[in-house]
């Protein structure tokens, strides 16, 4: 059986399926398309008269009606005809919106149950809905849920084998008209006031009170990502590592004889004899550690805070906010989100550009995420090199990335053709996390950064260390000394870590740590890594996303600004 989770965009439809589901669950493109979806397996008990057997749950891309308007809207009408059945995930608080695609969907005459999910949030708010009423008026099932507590999930679950076509029948053109109907016979809404949630989430919006809540927000969300990554590095990695792998590896190294080509694509070099997970860059030191000791708890951070500001309906409030310095950069609030998460990794990010109206918006917002918005990766790297010149180095390189990110959004904005759309978007009320879709949110993404990042590290330390060995680093330097000594003011040694960077940023940002660079060096370097050129996981993704003429126009945008600025950076602070 293929069940599928249809509603309005902000209905609580992905924490229905997290119930609805178990942890096996994948995200993939509709074939043919950017649009991206998710589906899951579904266990039927057998103790509530059902077979047994496993179904199929896929969620839908939200959609307000089958009236295709957008790409996401056409790929939700392609899969209705794919699905045995539909729950119609409604939001109770607003029900004559939701009301408007379940009149669409008895029309399909396709199996159907309605799911009156945030049912107690509609009670919070005074209103009142006969479900019986509604049930009769439908023809199909209808059952009260909330997403949250698990609320009406075994009697939804029960009732699947009750999902029927509707009989409810209605001229088309007269559809708003027989919502307005339906809502007034079956819903009773009382005077209530304002509670502190509300009151909050009226706050975050405003102009005047929203950007100081949404600076708060900002500068607790990276001191909470800062305090566990750093804690999880000090106290569980870096420990296990040293402790425990570090003596393996040396024992490994004494068995390879301690030196050779060999000795030095696995272990690396040794540091006053032992093993420097910084310096001694083998595959399996520096290769592993980079990875899962260094980047791996900022990355878990910095996704468990966004999984936390996505479920609890911030994002929508920030888009908001940022809608209009987002205009000015040619873009709408929107693209937030893949900044946002450009600085979990650039990958989701450059993939998240899909949701922006026009190849123009996605062009801005994926051009100004590869050059100006570092990954966590790394961030953390950067953090570990520039943190023991405290604020002064680390304001330095993301001040910088900053100003580069509002002054070439404003120049891209100016010179291509075309204008930013307006954002349309429904600001969900706030609510406390569903923890279980929370903790398979973020599962689901530590899977996916270990699947992806960890091939591309160790590809890139074992590359570095043949360049190292065949003297093609030391051919390249002599070429790049004009450019990377005259104009970036760096020695030609950091070739090697410009070289790598488009396998990995994180590890060519560890490879400046044994160059002994001042601090305007290093922020001229780190400053340069973040802009010049995208790691080859996210230039695959933005040929994808954008095209190849796109992406070659993007990098030679990356190569010009990176240019520039390293060359003002070392006029500026260089020595």
């Amino acid at each position: 059986m293929k069940i599928l989770l249809m509603g309005n965009p902000n209905v609580g439809k992905s924490v229905v399926f997290s119930r609805l589901t178990g942890v096996h669950v994948i995200a993939s493109n509709y074939p043919g398309t950017t649009v991206e979806f998710t589906k899951g397996s579904m266990h039927m008990p057998e103790e509530l008269g059902l077979s047994g057997e496993t179904a199929e749950v896929i969620d839908v891309p939200g959609v307000y009606s089958l009236e295709p308007v957008s790409k996401a809207d056409e790929v939700a009408v392609e899969m209705l005809k794919e699905g045995d059945l539909v729950i119609n995930v409604v939001n109770a608080t607003n029900l004559e919106r939701s009301l408007n695609l379940t009149l669409q969907l008895l029309k399909k005459k396709i199996p159907l149950i309605v799911a009156l999910n945030l049912w107690d949030e509609a009670a919070h708010t005074g209103i009142k809905i006969d479900v019986e009423k509604l049930q009769q008026t439908l023809g199909v099932p209808c059952i009260p849920t909330c997403a949250i507590t698990g609320e009406g999930f075994k009697e939804l679950v029960s009732r699947i084998k009750e999902a029927r076509a509707g009989e409810y029948e209605y001229e088309e053109k007269e559809r708003w008209h027989e919502v307005g109907n339906i809502t007034t016979e079956v819903e009773e809404v009382t005077h209530r006031h304002h509670t502190f949630r509300e009151k909050l989430a009226d706050a975050s919006i405003s102009v005047w009170t929203g950007i100081p809540i949404a600076l708060i927000v900002l500068f607790t969300t990276f001191q909470i990502i800062r305090f566990i990554g750093e804690g999880l590095i000090g106290y569980v990695f870096e420990p296990l590592f040293e402790n425990l792998w570090a003596p393996l590896m040396l024992k490994l190294s004494n068995i390879l004889g301690g030196d050779g080509f060999i000795h030095d694509i696995l272990i690396g070099r040794l540091v006053d004899g032992g093993i420097d997970f910084g310096e001694s860059f083998g595959l399996l030191t520096t290769g592993l550690f980079v990875p899962f000791g260094a980047v791996l708890p900022y990355v878990f951070a910095f996704y468990l805070i966004l999984s936390f500001l996505e479920d609890s309906g911030y994002l929508p409030r920030l888009a908001i906010l940022a809608d209009n310095i987002m205009h000015r950069l040619g873009l709408h609030g929107m693209a937030i989100i893949p900044m946002m998460l450009g600085l979990g990794c650039n990958v989701p990010g450059a993939l998240s550009t899909r949701i922006m109206e026009t190849e123009r918006e996605k062009f801005i917002a994926a051009t100004l995420m590869a050059i100006a918005v570092p990954c966590m990766a790394q961030i953390a790297m950067v953090i570990g090199l520039m943190g023991k010149h405290g604020a002064v180095g680390l304001g330095i390189v993301f001040g910088t990335l900053f100003i580069v990110w509002i002054i070439l959004g404003v120049l891209l904005n100016k010179t291509m053709k075309g204008e930013s759309m307006e954002i349309f978007l429904e600001i969900p009320p706030y609510r406390l996390p569903y923890f279980q879709g929370l903790v398979k949110k973020v599962w689901m993404r530590i899977i996916w950064f270990v699947k992806e990042a960890v091939p591309w590290v160790l590809a890139g330390v074992f590359v570095a260390n043949i360049l190292y060995t065949l003297g093609i680093v030391d051919v390249v330097s002599r070429f790049a000394a004009p450019v990377v000594s005259g104009i970036l003011g760096l020695p030609k040694e950091a070739v090697g870590a410009l070289l790598l960077g488009f396998f990995r940023k994180d590890v060519a940002v560890g490879m400046l740590a044994p160059l002994d660079l001042s601090l305007s060096q290093l922020a001229t370097a780190s400053v340069v890594l973040t802009m010049y050129f995208p790691c080859v996981a996210t230039f695959a993704t933005l040929v994808k996303e954008l095209g190849v003429a796109a992406t070659l126009k993007s990098t030679a945008l990356m190569i010009v600004s990176t240019l520039i600025v390293g060359g003002i950076l070392n006029l500026v602070i260089g020595n």
